[in-house]
């Protein structure tokens, strides 16, 4: 299902998703495994991370593996764009540090692309779908930090390095809070990646592009939308 298509969310039914605070078990629709889960639809259908991410970490790798833009929200964007990645999800926390991966390579930053898209997406899917409100601490704004750890192969051990990443993540997350919520992937991964883009400017001195006028296409997809309070809300995406 395309992210055009999500109002609902449910990737099974399309009907509400509902969340609790306590974790309880439930067994995937997809795989069938019984997880620790906070969430169901109102149906009662669940979609464990890895199923739910199953079809569109591939199709991150591709895009950032090939792409030549120097414009990491350029980049994200067309990503998002596939039927398979979806409106809200796991995948958003390998994706805006692939995204930035892929921009920072183009703009001659020394990595080796193909290992560093690896690591991302190892580290990245580490990180549980939904943190954001269960954890105080979303998933686009660690994926840049992730980011940050991967370019300056930073350890727990690094000194300046071990910094920056605490500071990119910390900077990221600063300006996702801002708007308030709810969450919106879309929303937390351009803001995420517009900080990124600041931060590697000022301390690395390796310039990405950016776009002047950044907006979201994906708002009717989001029935959660805020609409005017978003920075990046286009009235023209369609109405609600």
């Amino acid at each position: 299902m395309s992210a055009t298509a999500e109002k609902g969310a449910c990737l099974i039914c399309n009907s509400k998703l509902v969340y609790k605070t306590a974790a309880y078990e439930a067994k995937c629709s997809g795989c069938g495994k019984i997880l620790l889960t906070n969430c169901e639809c109102e149906q009662g259908h669940y979609i464990c991370d890895e199923c739910h991410s199953s079809k569109s970490l591939p199709v991150i790798y591709y895009y950032c593996s090939n792409s030549k833009k120097q414009d990491p929200f350029s980049i994200a964007c067309e990503i998002m764009d596939n039927p398979a990645i979806h409106m809200h999800g796991p995948e958003n926390h390998v994706l805006i540090g692939s995204a930035l991966l892929a921009a920072f390579y183009n703009c001659g930053g020394s990595i080796n692309l193909t290992d560093s898209l690896g690591i991302m997406r190892q580290r990245g899917s580490q990180l549980p779908g939904s943190i954001c409100g269960l954890w105080g601490n979303c998933g686009a704004g660690v994926s840049a930090g992730i980011f940050m750890s991967i370019i300056t192969q930073s350890t727990p051990m690094s000194t300046e390095s071990w910094g920056l990443c605490n500071l990119m993540t910390s900077e990221c997350l600063k300006s996702i809070a801002r708007p308030g919520g709810p969450r919106c992937c879309k929303r937390n991964g351009f803001l995420a990646i517009q900080t990124a883009v600041s931060f590697i400017a000022e301390h690395l001195n390796i310039k990405m592009e950016l776009a002047e006028n950044m907006e979201c296409h994906y708002s009717q997809s989001n029935t959660e939308c805020l609409k005017d309070r978003c920075p990046f809300f286009c009235a023209e995406s369609g109405d609600l």
